[in-house]
């Protein structure tokens, strides 16, 4: 029995399943957008926005600002420098600037707290932010390891938190989620050889310490609960890119 995802069934065995709400009609070598059926059906968490991308994506890693917002995820919202700060700040407001005091606390404390904080802000997230975050730097690891664009971390890191906010990880999938996510990225937005391929899940296999056949049929569950949008707007994908380049 492999892990299950948050909220993702799949079907029974030898059930025939559509996901054609999740998809668009796309054309990429069009620039023009394609004129909208106002009596299809189209998903509500989703923009009713027609997909269309310019012949651009052909050669581009992260999807044109094109009215595709996903207005639910903030890229800034589990990077927030604000977040191990806890209880532990204390802000002053003068005439002309603001400033913020941190007093010491142990790291262990802060650990804490920080983990409290984020627990009482989303109680339907099932990861402390700590562990968030170490699986975070575990998929940016991986990714440097294989020499991986800072473009391809980042959009992995945005499938990875978008999965994370809509409450779809715990202690059994956690591994695999992050271990699929950055294999997807690498797939959609890396020109990679089938051994290039072979090589990263080879290392994603050790770091994650996950079964290749586990990881290759979870790969279907995650396309599915991001609803086969793997082509992201640039505005969320750019601030993970920027700390990523900050971090080189």
């Amino acid at each position: 029995m492999l892990p299950g995802l948050e909220g993702v069934e799949l079907g029974l065995y030898g059930r025939t399943v559509s996901y054609a709400q999740f998809l668009y009609p796309t054309n990429a070598l069009d620039r023009h957008k394609p004129s909208v059926d106002l009596t299809l059906p189209l998903p509500f968490s989703r923009n009713s926005i027609p997909r269309s991308y310019p012949s651009s994506r052909l050669n581009s890693t992260v999807g044109l600002d094109l009215g595709l917002e996903d207005s639910d995820y903030d890229p800034n919202m589990l990077s927030d420098p604000q977040w191990p700060c806890g209880k532990h700040k204390r802000v002053l407001i003068f005439a002309s600037y603001m400033t913020t005091v941190i007093e010491y606390v142990k790291p262990s404390d802060l650990k804490k707290d920080m983990n409290e904080t984020f627990k009482e802000k989303f109680p339907h997230i099932k990861l402390t932010l700590s562990k968030i975050r170490s699986l975070k730097r575990e998929i940016r690891l991986v990714g440097e390891e294989s020499c991986l664009q800072p473009v391809t971390i980042a959009m992995a890191f945005v499938y990875f938190e978008k999965l994370v906010l809509q409450g779809r990880l715990n202690k059994q999938n956690r591994k695999l989620v992050a271990a699929a996510c950055l294999l997807l990225a690498a797939k959609i937005s890396s020109d990679l050889k089938k051994q290039e391929v072979k090589q990263l899940i080879d290392k994603l296999e050790e770091r994650f310490r996950i079964s290749r056949r586990e990881l290759i049929a979870f790969e279907f569950t995650i396309l599915v609960a991001l609803e086969m949008a793997l082509y992201l707007p640039e505005s969320k994908v750019m601030p993970h890119y920027r700390q990523l380049v900050q971090q080189t």
